[in-house]
């Protein structure tokens, strides 16, 4: 995925719902294998606000996730 920062007019390209890929292990630690969000980060997705959602696309994308061959 391509780095996904405000343009110049302030905007931020939209991104799928969720970055989740169906590859979901938290075996070792608490971050996802597949998406890099930790397992609070996943069962908050859907009561988070936009902008919460976006501090945390940022940091998985800096990561290095979404991942789907882990």
């Amino acid at each position: 995925m391509s780095d996904r920062r405000a343009d110049r007019d302030g905007a931020v390209p939209e991104r799928p719902d969720t970055p989740c890929v169906a590859v979901c292990s938290t075996t070792f630690d608490e971050i996802c294998r597949g998406c890099g969000r930790t397992y609070v980060e996943v069962a908050h997705w859907v009561s988070m606000s936009a902008e919460e959602k976006e501090k945390v696309w940022v940091r998985i994308l800096a990561q290095g996730y979404p991942r789907r061959n882990t």
